[in-house]
């Protein structure tokens, strides 16, 4: 019998594959550094969790599944004080339109850039949105 992989809590809402409800790899894990469960993205915004899933959703914010009980985190490093970093939503969109997984994303946003310099995630949050989405367009 087929496992029902249809989770109405998950970060797209929609139905997810076994593979993606996998714990991410080490790498990319590593590659973040410092992430946020929903409860502390929520509490950080002031709102909701159920309001952070309807992020997740629009596509506003990203979450993978990491750790012993597989939980939703988001990196930390989208976050700025009670809001995400400016440029991100934009820069989100692109990575999708140019099919990049949610784990792909990650992996490309917290990579060194020498072009940069640094992680495209540290542009956004040096307010070098402009930079950073050029070169995501450049992915398509």
């Amino acid at each position: 019998m087929l496992e029902d992989v249809t989770d109405k809590n998950t970060a797209v809402g929609t139905a997810e594959t076994v593979a993606q409800r996998e714990a991410l790899d080490p790498e990319t894990d590593a590659l973040v550094g410092e992430w946020l469960t929903l409860p502390d993205v929520a509490e950080r915004f002031g709102i909701q969790v159920t309001r952070v899933r309807q992020l997740l959703r629009d596509n506003q914010l990203i979450a993978v599944r990491r750790g012993e009980n597989h939980a939703l985190h988001v990196p930390a490093g989208f976050i700025v004080g009670d809001h995400t970093v400016k440029g991100l939503t934009g820069t989100l969109t692109l990575l999708k339109d140019a099919k990049f997984t949610d784990e792909e994303a990650l992996r490309w946003l917290f990579t060194p850039d020498e072009s940069l310099p640094g992680t495209p995630v540290d542009a956004l949050r040096e307010n070098r949105g402009t930079e950073v989405r050029r070169r995501a367009q450049a992915e398509l």
